[in-house]
This record gives structure tokens, C-alpha cells and sequence, in this order.
């Protein structure tokens, strides 16, 4: 379109001006900056007349230093699901965040499957017993208070990872700070946790996590890396301050403690606190959001209380009926040397058993618990009231052949397995063992599965002398030697484990988990050869992980390996060698008058409320 000559020249005139130069008058023109119509469209004389102008009106910046100053970090979550337009914004958050080089290097993982979680829970509480053991006593107990039930509960759980696969010389910025590109992850973690939290929802970042095997969950590229795990769900809990503040772990520090006026003056501000050394400090709470209805300080009854919890989570109440499930079986390797007990006494405690007169069943009997006893390869005969599964093929002695066939491993997983499922009128399930030598058993099955040497597993078993433990030991060193020659890597599968160096009562026993767990019900381990079991279980399936409660740490040196790759911690330590399901009793009498003490407690908050 042609502009007219009148409009050019009103134009000119307005930008016209005469200055005055030396003797001459010169006119002069003043044009205005072009103003872009695209990204900054300010001036600097639009700047400099209010330098303000970019802040956002009074109620948006009160509202967001309210969700930056509100508590954030959840652990605990219901299981409703989250919008996925909710899920968007939050991730649209996470992906606007700041970046070094513009590399946006952040990628997430969204889990949703319960067994993808079951392993990662699993993992976590592994490692969480594992930092425990490092720390001193106080801050061990301190942790092992914290309650990071997060990943199983929070419908779904986010892995932010940061894929480093580019050089840092190829990306602004990383040529001198290599891990810029972790912190942008970062930045992008906390941007999700602020529209987390306007959003209502609650976050939980775990980092109880070996980076690698992590990683291996995902299948994720060598070059990506995790930085951990964020639970994101729907909080079952609104406290106003930090989990950890809370639980006495520690509390935000003064903000003039941590600034420095130009440079690093004097010894500067107090260096971190180290939990290797024990920190003065008051004794930790122990407590549960949820335990507040009671007439009681909640967590009160701490690892007890966890354990009360997880149970009513799967509908186990005091009302539930319990009982014992005992098994027994021979051992070929018996005959090497490595017990100080004659064989046949297997089949005298069978005997017993079934007449409710051998320690275990006698105190379940006292206790009001029922007994099944399973005969899973007892020599001699048959007992009447026994269930029996016994192997039906050669059995050998670990060192010089198999321990059991396939096809029996199979059979005997399957028969136990159906005795869990029709343990239907019993929620909480005690088992327990016997069998001269399987000690020596489990030893074996714990050095392979979890890659140990035998002077990390074998115990002296019951009575055994130092030349027995000589022994015992030569045999489970020989025995694993056999086993990994014949199957190298598979002889970490339970089942191929079993083949090679278990025995009958724990394979029946590693199925009798599996049938509870799948029809929903708790199983309380007794010592080393059931915890070994559970081990076989949950390497079948990692979601048993949750229906486990260890009921006992016994004597046995393999025990606290085992408890501790679960992530159990186990409610009695008596030092017992007795075997036969005893801890699982005196622990399940344990919960039971636990969940009768929360059950009374609960009706005297009631009726003080009704007056």
C-alpha cells in the first residue's frame, strides 16, 4: 500500500527538530527505536522508568512463596489415580525447568506396574538396612524409624534419568562444569515438585537406590543415569513440616548461617552433620500419621507398629485366625559330618510334632495356633496326621550330585503352594523347619543366590563343635564349586538353586509363602532356613516381598545376609537355635497382642470421644 506524500511529510514534521550550531540553525530528525513483536518487547527507557514491571501481581507471588515455604516431601499415599491432564501439568513443569546449554537432558520414567514397584521396594528397603549398619546406633535406629513405604503405595512412581551420552565439550556450558547437565535434572525435579504441590499432590524422592541396579530395572543405555526414584500420588498425610524435621532426624537451619558476604570468611559455616558420629541429640519419635486415633503417642510401638500397619493394610486384624506350618525332610549331606546329631532324629521330631509335643508346635499350642506338619523327605515311616510330599526320585549330598530332581523340585513347590491357598482361614501363617543338616542347606542356598562365600553363611547349627564347623564349611565351599560348574549363571534362579542344593521341607516351604502371599495373607518367617525360603519366593515373585515379616534374627551367621536383602527387620532377637518355627510363634503371639492393644486402645478413644 502507497503512503500519501501529506502523511510522510506530517511524519517528518513530528520527528523534526532545529538545533542550534554554531552560527547556523540545523534540523535535525529523531527516530523511535523499532519496538520487536516478538520475545523482549520492552525498551531500556521502559526499564529504566520501572524497573519493577516484571514481577507478578501480590497474590501470585503470595501464592508461590506458599507452595515454595509449604511442606512437600510425602511418604505416605492412597492408591487413587492421578488425572492425566493433573499428570501433564506436572510434567510440563518438570520440562520448562532451566538447562545448561538449552540441552534438556532430563527423561521420565513413568511406573505404574505393582510388580515393577514390588522390586524396587525391595531393593530400597535392602539398601536402607545396609546404610543403617554404617551409621552409628542412634541415627541407625533413627533411619530405620523413617517410614518410605512410598514406592509400593503412590500409584505411580517417576525415574528422572539424565542422558549424559552427549560429550559435555559438545553442550554449552558442560566443557567446565561436567555435571551441569545433573544439576538441570535437578532443577527439573524440583519444578515438579512445586506444581506437585500446587496441585495438591504429594512427592517422595527416594534415593536408597544402587545407581546401577536402578538402572537395570529400566533397561536404561549405558550414558543414562537415574537420580533416583519420586513416588507422586495423592498424600495420606498433611503434616505441616519436613518427614525428617519431624522424626528428629534434623531441622532447617536459620538463614543467616548459611550467607557469606563476598568471600568465604573465618572457619565459615558449620560443616554438614555427620551421622557416622553420634549426634547429640533428642530421642527420635517414632510416629505414623495414621496411629493418632489411638489413645497412645504414635509409633509407640515402633517396628511393631510398621509391621501393624503393613498387616491392616492387607486386612489382617486381630480378629484373623493364625497357625503354624511346620516341615521337615533328611538330608544326605547329613552323612558328611557336618551335624552333630544322628539323622533319624528328624523323624523322632516329626513324631513329636504331630503329637504337639516338640517345642515348636507345643507353643503354638499354648498360644492358641494351629499346626499342619508337612513330612517333605523324612526317612522312615509315614506318621499319621502328617501331610506328606516326599521326593519321590534319588536325593544327593550337594557335594557329589544334585539335591533333588526337577521334576520333585517342582512337584514339592506345587504341593506347598496349594497348602498356602488352603490356609484360607488363617491370615497370618507362622512357619517354621526341621531337619538334621539343613543348616548346612541353607548355607549353600545363600552363597548362591546372593553370591557369597560360605564363611559369610555357615553357622554352627545347632550344637556343632569347631571341627564340625571345619567340615560344615569344606562341604558348603564344595558344594557351591559343583553347583556353579553345572549351571554357572542360573544357578540364582530359586528353582535351579533348589535342584542343586536344596531340600525337600524348603521347597515345600518356599511354595506353602507363595500360596499365602497370593491369596493374601502375611507370612512370619522363623530363622535362616525360612528366611532363605522367602529369598526363593520372592525371587519367583517380587510382590511376596510385602506379605513377609521376620519374626527372629537367629544365631546363624547367613541370617542377617538374608534379612537384609529382603529388607526385613525382624521383631525378636533372642539369639534362639531352636528351630522347629519357635521365633514365628513367640512373634506372631507378639502381633497378636499388639493388634488386641490397638484394638483396646482404639475403644477407649472412642468412648472418651462419645463423652
Amino acid at each position: 500500500m502507497a503512503l500519501s506524500p501529506t502523511f510522510l511529510q506530517d511524519n517528518r514534521d513530528a520527528h523534526r527538530y532545529t538545533h542550534r550550531f554554531g552560527h547556523r540553525n540545523v534540523v535535525q530528525m529523531k527516530w523511535e527505536r523499532p519496538v520487536p513483536v516478538v520475545g523482549d518487547t520492552t525498551s531500556a527507557a521502559t526499564r529504566r522508568d520501572d524497573p519493577t514491571a516484571w514481577r507478578f501481581d501480590d497474590a501470585t507471588r503470595t501464592a508461590f512463596y506458599n507452595v515454595v515455604m509449604a511442606r512437600r516431601d510425602v511418604r505416605r499415599f492412597r492408591p487413587d489415580p492421578i488425572d492425566a491432564p493433573v499428570l501433564e501439568r506436572v510434567l510440563n513443569a518438570a520440562h520448562a525447568a532451566p538447562s545448561v546449554g538449552h540441552s534438556q537432558p532430563w527423561r521420565f520414567v513413568i511406573v505404574a506396574d505393582e510388580r515393577t514397584r514390588d522390586r524396587a521396594a525391595m531393593i530400597s528397603d535392602r539398601e536402607r538396612l545396609r546404610q543403617a549398619t554404617l551409621l552409628d546406633d542412634d541415627a541407625a535406629r533413627r533411619l530405620l524409624d523413617l517410614q518410605l513405604e512410598g514406592i509400593r503405595e503412590a500409584p505411580l512412581g517417576i525415574i528422572v534419568c539424565c542422558d549424559r551420552r552427549t560429550e559435555p565439550s559438545g553442550v554449552l556450558g558442560r566443557a567446565t562444569f561436567h555435571d551441569a547437565d545433573l544439576w538441570s535434572c535437578a532443577c527439573a525435579i524440583e519444578n515438579m515438585w512445586l506444581a506437585a504441590r500446587a496441585e495438591g499432590l504429594g512427592m517422595g524422592w527416594v534415593t536408597l537406590f544402587p545407581p546401577d541396579e536402578l538402572a537395570g530395572l529400566f533397561d536404561l543405555p549405558n550414558g543414562v543415569e537415574t537420580l533416583g526414584w519420586l513416588c507422586i500420588g495423592w498424600p495420606d498425610e498433611r503434616p505441616p513440616t519436613p518427614g525428617l524435621e519431624r522424626a528428629g532426624w534434623s531441622k532447617r537451619q536459620a538463614l543467616n548461617t548459611v550467607i557469606l558476604r563476598e568471600r568465604w570468611t573465618g572457619t565459615g559455616p558449620a560443616q554438614p552433620l555427620s551421622r557416622i558420629r553420634a549426634p547429640n541429640q533428642v530421642a527420635v519419635v517414632r510416629a505414623r500419621d495414621d496411629a493418632d486415633t489411638f489413645l497412645t503417642a504414635p509409633g509407640s510401638l515402633g517396628l511393631l507398629d510398621r509391621v501393624l500397619n503393613r498387616l491392616g493394610a492387607l486386612g489382617i486384624s486381630e480378629a484373623s485366625r493364625s497357625c503354624l506350618v511346620l516341615a521337615g525332610a533328611n538330608h544326605p549331606v547329613a552323612n558328611l559330618g557336618v551335624s552333630t546329631y544322628d539323622p533319624l532324629v528328624t523323624h523322632e521330631i516329626l513324631e513329636a510334632s504331630v503329637a504337639n509335643e516338640s517345642l515348636g508346635t507345643a507353643a503354638a499350642k499354648a498360644a492358641g495356633i494351629g499346626v499342619i506338619v508337612l513330612d517333605a523327605g523324612v526317612l522312615g515311616d509315614v506318621v499319621p496326621g502328617s501331610l506328606v510330599c516326599r521326593p519321590l526320585e534319588q536325593r544327593g549330598d550337594l557335594v557329589h550330585e544334585d539335591a533333588l530332581s526337577q521334576a520333585d523340585v517342582d512337584r514339592l513347590l506345587e504341593f506347598g503352594r496349594d497348602i498356602g491357598l488352603r490356609t484360607s482361614d488363617a491370615d497370618l501363617v507362622a512357619i517354621g523347619e526341621f531337619g538334621i543338616g539343613n543348616t548346612t542347606v541353607s548355607a549353600c542356598l545363600a552363597s548362591v543366590l546372593l553370591d557369597l562365600r560360605p564363611s559369610e553363611t555357615v553357622g554352627l547349627g545347632a550344637g556343632g563343635d569347631s571341627e564340625t564347623i571345619e567340615r560344615k564349611l569344606q562341604t558348603v565351599y564344595d558344594a557351591c564349586v559343583r553347583a556353579r560348574a553345572s549351571y554357572g549363571a542360573a544357578i540364582r534362579e530359586p528353582r535351579t538353586a533348589l535342584t542343586a542344593l536344596g531340600g525337600g521341607e524348603l521347597a515345600v516351604l518356599t511354595g506353602v509363602i507363595v500360596g499365602v502371599a497370593q491369596r493374601g495373607g502375611a507370612i512370619v518367617l522363623d530363622g535362616f532356613a525360612t528366611t532363605v525360603c522367602a529369598l526363593c519366593a520372592v525371587r519367583l515373585e517380587p510382590a511376596i516381598s510385602m506379605h513377609l515379616v521376620a519374626g527372629q534374627r537367629s544365631r546363624e551367621r547367613g541370617h542377617h545376609a538374608v534379612l537384609e536383602e529382603l529388607g526385613l527387620e525382624p521383631l525378636l532377637d533372642l539369639q534362639l537355635r531352636s528351630g522347629e518355627g519357635v521365633g514365628a510363634v513367640l512373634a506372631t503371639q507378639l502381633i497378636r497382642t499388639g493388634m488386641g492393644a490397638r484394638t483396646l486402645a482404639g475403644r477407649v478413644h472412642e468412648s472418651l470421644d462419645d463423652h
